[in-house]
C-alpha cells in the first residue's frame, strides 16, 4: 500500500453573525465613497458579506391569512413576505439587516404587526402596507425580549408578551403610549403565543409555570384564557403533552393548538362549543418545549377568513389543513432570499512544539508588608520573587497543590495551604537562603483561605471534611467550608470557632482583634475568636447587570441557564460582591463585584451602611472604582495605601494616593480652561477641535514569567500491526503501522510499509482498532475550584474515551487557565483544554460601548489567552454586536 501522511487540523473558531431585513432604503448610508453603508448607530455591525439563494422550503416560518383570504404573510429567516394563498414567488416586504418576525395583518388588511430588533432590541413594530411606509415602533424597550403579538378585532389594540424569561402581556394602542401590563402575578406565570378571541373579550395564551428547566418533565405548557372585563384568568386544557400556541378561528368555533404524544408534536382542533378534541394534524415538526421558547412554543399559524382551513408551516413547507377532512395541501412557495452576514472570521491557532512556556495564570498573588516580595502560585506550586524584576523561585519541592499563601506581619514567613488525595494541610515556610517548610496541622482535612492575625499569634482559616473534597464531582462542594477556625503559627491542634454558616475568608485589621468574614447576603461582618458578637460592617452593590431572569429564587445546584428558581449567576438586579476586605487601617474596603475591584469608605453611621457603587463617582461615600479590564486575587498593601491584583500572569499595582493626585490634577487642568475660556476675547476664534478623552489613572503592570517545561516526547514511536480507522472518507487499512516523532504522527501505512528509524521504540497493537484522537469541541469539565486538585477525574475519563482536545465554552471561573497549563507540563494527565475561558454573560457585564466591549474582551486575548470567547446572553442586538466588532 502506497504511503501516506496523516496530518490532523483541529481548527476552533467562533464565528457569530446574524441577518434581517427591513425596508432597504431605511438603513442604507452613502459615504463619500459612494459605498452603501447597512450599519446604523443601532446596529453598527456593517455586513462583509452576502448569501443570495432562491429557496422552497424553510424553517421555523409564522404565517398569517389575510383577511381577503386572497394571500398569506410569513417569515424566514429574518425576512418578511407576502404571496399569493394559492402559492408562488413571494416578495419581501423587508429587507436590511434587522432581523423581523411574526408578522399578523390587521383586520382591515392595511397594516402588520411583527417583532424586530431594527432599534438594537426587540420591540413591537407596525408597518403599513403601501409603497413608501417606513415601519413605526411601538415599544421602545432596550433591554426586553418580544415573542409575538397580535391585533384585536377591532383593529384598535395590540398585545404582545415581553419580559426577559418569564414574559407577561402587554396591550398597547395601535397609536402609541405605554401600555398596560395585563398580567403581573404570579412572578414566575411565563405567557407567550397571544392570540385575541374573534369577539375581542379575551386572550389566549400558551402559559406555564417558571421560564424553564433542564430535563423537563411533561407537562410544560397549558392554555389559558385572559378575560379583558374583569382580569380573570382560566387554564383551558390539561394535556400530558402540553397545549401550547392557541389559534382561534374567526367564526369562534375552532381553537387548535400544538401538543406532544410521545415523541413527535402534533396539532389538536378543540370545538370551543362542545370541547371536545381531535388530531388535526401528526406530526409536525418539533415544539421548544425544552427551551425558551424566544419566538413561541410552535410557529404561529392562522385559519382563513371563512374558518374552514389552517395555515400552517410544517416539514419545512406551508400548508392549508382542511378542518373538514384533515387533509393537508401543500402551499408551493419561492423565495429569493438575500441576506446580510457579518464578516468572515477565520483565525489560525497552530499547535507550538516549544519545549518551554510560561504560565498563562497566577494565582492567589500578595505582596509582603514591605512591598519587596511577591508570593504567588503558578501551575499550584507556590513560588517568591523579588519586585520588580527578580525570578521566581520555587518556595518548597513538594509534588501536591499549593494555594493561597498569606505573609506574616513581620514578613518573614509565608502560611499556605495544599491538597493531595486523602486531604490537605496548612504549612508555614520561614523564608531565607534556605527557606524552612514545616507542616502546622495535625488533622487531614480541605483547608483554605489561611490568614494571619496582625494582633494575636494566630493563624485563621476555614476547613472542611477531606472526604467531600475526595469524593467531590463537582467545582464546588458546599461542605467544604464547614468550620472556621485558628491554630498557632508554631502548629498544633486546630481550634475551632464556630460553624461557617456562609462566612468565610477570614482577614484581619491592625486595629481590633477580631475576625472579619464575608456573608452573602450581610456583606462584611466581623467576630470575636469566640464566635460571638457579630457584627455587620458594611454592605455593597454594584451596578445592574443586562441580566436574564425576571424573577429571582432561592438558589440551587448551579445550571449553565439557571432557571427563575436556580439563579445562582445573577445577582438580582443590583449585583452584589463577592468578595469584601477591610483595610488593615480599618478605615476602607476593598470590594470584588463581578470582574471589577472598588474601594470604599466605611462610615459609622449607626447602622449597617448600605453603599452602592455602581457608578463610584456618585457613590453616597468615598468610592473609587479601580479596574478597566477586570481582576482578581486583591490584595490590600500593608499600609493599606495600595491595592494589587492579578489578571492572567499579570501583577498590578493600584496606588491610591497617585490615583487621587491624578484625578485633581485633571480637575485642576479643566478648571483652568474653564476660566481661560471665560477671559478670552469675544471674538476669539474658536478651535473645532475634538479632545482626547481622559483615560483616567491606570494601574501598574508587570508580567510574571514563571517557566514550565512542556510536556512533549521525544524521539521515534511505532504502533504496530492495529486497524487504523484513517479519516479519508471509508478507508481503513485492517493491519496498518503507525509512525510518531515527538509528539507528531509522522506517517500511516500498511504493516511493514515505513521506514522506521533504527532506535524506534515499538509498541504491538494488534487486535486494536485505532483512530485520530477525539476533539470535543463542547465539553464542561469543571474541575475542583479553589484550592485545586492534584488530578481531575473528568479530564481522565475523556482521555480514556480517546478524547486527546477539548474546548469547554464558558468554564464560569478562570480555574481553567492554570489547569490547562498543568496538562501541558504533563504534571496531570488528561486532553489538551482549550477554552473560553468564563462566559462574557448577562450575570457579569453590562456592555455600554463598543470601547466597553473591547476593554472586556482584552481580558480574553490578552490576559486568558483564549482562542474564543463564549458570549451568553450578553445583551440586546446592539451590544452583542459590539462584542462581535470588538
Amino acid at each position: 500500500m502506497k504511503k501516506q501522511t496523516w496530518a490532523f487540523i483541529a481548527a476552533l473558531g467562533l464565528a457569530s453573525w446574524t441577518w434581517a431585513q427591513t425596508p432597504a432604503d431605511t438603513t442604507a448610508v452613502k459615504t463619500k465613497d459612494s459605498v452603501v453603508k447597512k450599519a446604523t448607530k443601532e446596529l453598527p455591525l456593517e455586513p462583509g458579506r452576502k448569501v443570495q439563494f432562491s429557496t422552497q422550503e424553510g424553517t421555523w416560518i409564522s404565517v398569517d391569512v389575510h383577511p381577503s383570504g386572497t394571500k398569506i404573510v410569513f417569515d424566514l429567516m429574518g425576512d418578511i413576505y407576502e404571496m399569493p394563498i394559492t402559492g408562488g414567488e413571494a416578495k419581501a416586504i423587508t429587507q436590511g439587516v434587522p432581523y423581523d418576525v411574526h408578522p399578523k395583518y390587521s383586520p382591515d388588511g392595511k397594516s402588520i404587526v411583527f417583532i424586530s430588533d431594527k432599534s438594537g432590541s426587540d420591540n413591537i413594530w407596525t408597518l403599513e402596507l403601501k409603497e413608501g411606509s417606513e415601519p413605526k415602533a411601538l415599544t421602545k424597550d432596550t433591554d426586553q425580549l418580544y415573542a409575538s403579538a397580535d391585533w384585536s378585532p377591532d383593529g384598535q389594540y395590540i398585545v404582545g408578551t415581553k419580559g426577559r424569561r418569564n414574559m407577561k402581556p402587554y396591550i398597547y394602542h395601535k397609536d402609541g403610549g405605554g401600555g398596560a401590563q395585563l398580567i403581573k402575578e404570579p412572578a414566575n406565570l411565563k405567557t407567550i403565543d397571544p392570540a385575541f378571541s374573534p369577539d375581542g373579550q379575551s386572550i389566549y395564551f400558551s402559559r406555564r409555570n417558571g421560564a424553564w428547566n433542564y430535563n423537563a418533565q411533561l407537562p410544560q405548557y397549558q392554555i389559558m384564557r385572559f378575560n379583558l372585563e374583569d382580569g380573570d384568568t382560566e387554564t383551558l386544557t390539561s394535556r400530558y403533552g402540553s397545549a401550547f400556541t392557541p389559534t382561534l378561528s374567526p367564526d369562534g368555533r375552532w381553537m387548535v393548538y400544538g401538543s406532544r404524544f410521545e415523541e413527535q408534536t402534533g396539532l389538536v382542533l378543540r370545538n370551543l362549543a362542545d370541547g371536545k378534541e381531535r388530531w388535526l394534524a401528526y406530526p409536525v415538526q418539533r415544539d421548544e418545549q425544552e427551551s425558551i421558547a424566544p419566538m413561541g412554543v410552535l410557529p404561529a399559524m392562522s385559519f382563513t377568513p371563512d374558518s374552514k382551513k389552517l395555515i400552517a408551516s410544517y416539514g419545512g413547507k406551508i400548508h392549508a389543513i382542511d378542518i373538514a377532512s384533515n387533509s393537508a395541501t401543500e402551499i408551493p412557495f419561492t423565495v429569493d432570499a438575500q441576506l446580510d452576514l457579518g464578516p468572515q472570521l477565520s483565525f489560525k491557532y497552530p499547535i507550538s512544539d516549544e519545549t518551554k512556556a510560561t504560565a498563562t495564570q497566577i494565582r492567589d498573588g500578595v505582596v509582603s508588608p514591605d512591598g519587596k516580595r511577591l508570593a504567588f502560585t503558578a501551575l499550584n506550586r507556590l513560588y517568591v520573587m523579588n519586585l520588580p524584576s527578580g525570578t521566581p523561585v520555587r518556595v518548597s519541592q513538594h509534588n501536591f497543590v499549593e494555594a493561597q499563601p498569606a505573609w506574616s506581619p513581620d514578613g518573614t514567613a509565608l502560611v499556605f495551604t495544599t491538597w493531595q488525595t486523602g486531604g490537605g494541610h496548612l504549612y508555614k515556610a520561614v523564608l531565607g537562603k534556605k527557606n524552612t517548610v514545616t507542616r502546622l496541622t495535625q488533622t487531614p482535612a480541605y483547608y483554605s483561605t489561611p490568614a494571619w492575625s496582625y494582633r494575636s499569634n494566630r493563624i485563621a482559616f476555614v476547613m472542611g471534611s477531606a472526604q467531600v473534597i475526595d469524593d467531590a464531582v463537582e467545582p464546588f462542594e458546599s461542605r467544604a467550608q464547614e468550620h472556621l477556625a485558628w491554630i498557632s503559627p508554631n502548629g498544633g491542634a486546630e481550634q475551632i470557632i464556630d460553624k461557617t454558616k456562609g462566612r468565610e475568608r477570614p482577614h484581619f485589621t491592625k486595629t481590633e482583634d477580631r475576625v472579619y468574614l464575608n456573608h452573602g447576603s450581610k456583606g462584611l461582618i466581623s467576630i470575636r475568636w469566640d464566635g460571638t458578637d457579630e457584627k455587620e460592617h458594611l454592605k455593597l452593590t454594584g451596578i445592574k447587570t443586562y441580566g436574564s431572569s425576571d424573577v429571582f429564587g432561592k438558589d440551587h445546584d448551579h445550571a449553565a441557564l439557571p432557571s427563575a428558581e436556580e439563579g445562582w449567576r445573577e445577582n438580582n438586579t443590583a449585583s452584589r460582591p463577592s468578595e469584601i476586605l477591610i483595610a488593615p487601617n480599618g478605615q476602607k474596603a476593598l470590594a470584588k463585584i463581578n470582574n471589577d475591584l472598588y474601594t470604599v469608605l466605611i462610615p459609622k453611621i449607626g447602622a449597617t451602611p448600605n453603599i452602592s457603587v455602581a457608578d463610584a463617582d456618585k457613590a453616597s461615600f468615598p468610592a473609587e472604582k479601580l479596574t478597566v479590564l477586570g481582576g482578581e486575587f486583591a490584595q490590600w498593601s500593608d499600609n493599606s495605601k495600595k491595592v494589587f491584583w492579578s489578571l492572567g500572569a499579570s501583577h498590578f499595582t493600584y496606588d491610591l494616593d497617585r490615583a487621587k493626585a491624578y484625578k485633581d490634577s485633571v480637575a485642576d487642568a479643566a478648571k483652568a480652561k474653564e476660566l481661560a475660556a471665560k477671559d478670552a476675547p469675544k471674538d476669539a476664534e474658536k478651535k473645532d477641535k475634538k479632545e482626547d478623552k481622559d483615560p483616567g489613572y491606570r494601574a501598574e503592570e508587570l508580567a510574571i514569567k514563571a517557566y514550565y517545561t512542556r510536556a512533549i516526547p521525544q524521539g521515534y514511536t511505532l504502533l504496530q500491526g492495529g486497524r487504523l480507522v484513517t479519516m479519508e472518507g471509508d478507508q481503513v487499512v485492517e493491519r496498518g503501522d503507525v509512525l510518531i516523532h515527538n509528539n507528531r504522527i509522522a506517517e500511516i501505512g500498511a504493516s511493514g510499509t515505513l521506514e522506521v528509524p533504527q532506535g524506534t521504540k515499538i509498541i504491538d497493537v494488534q487486535g486494536k482498532t485505532l483512530t485520530p484522537g477525539f476533539v470535543d469541541t463542547h465539553a464542561h469539565m469543571w474541575p475542583q475550584w479553589g484550592v485545586h486538585k492534584n488530578q481531575v477525574w473528568i479530564y481522565s475519563a475523556n482521555l480514556a474515551y480517546g478524547v486527546t482536545t477539548t474546548r469547554d465554552p464558558q468554564t464560569a471561573t478562570t480555574d481553567v487557565l492554570t489547569y490547562a497549563d498543568m496538562v501541558d507540563a504533563g504534571m496531570i494527565h488528561g486532553p489538551r483544554v482549550y477554552s473560553t475561558g468564563p462566559g462574557v454573560g448577562y450575570w457579569g457585564y453590562n456592555i455600554k460601548s463598543l470601547e466597553h466591549a473591547k476593554d472586556v474582551l482584552k481580558q480574553y486575548s490578552t490576559y486568558y489567552q483564549t482562542k474564543t470567547i463564549k458570549m451568553y446572553l450578553v445583551g440586546n442586538r446592539q451590544q452583542r454586536q459590539w462584542v462581535i466588532m470588538a
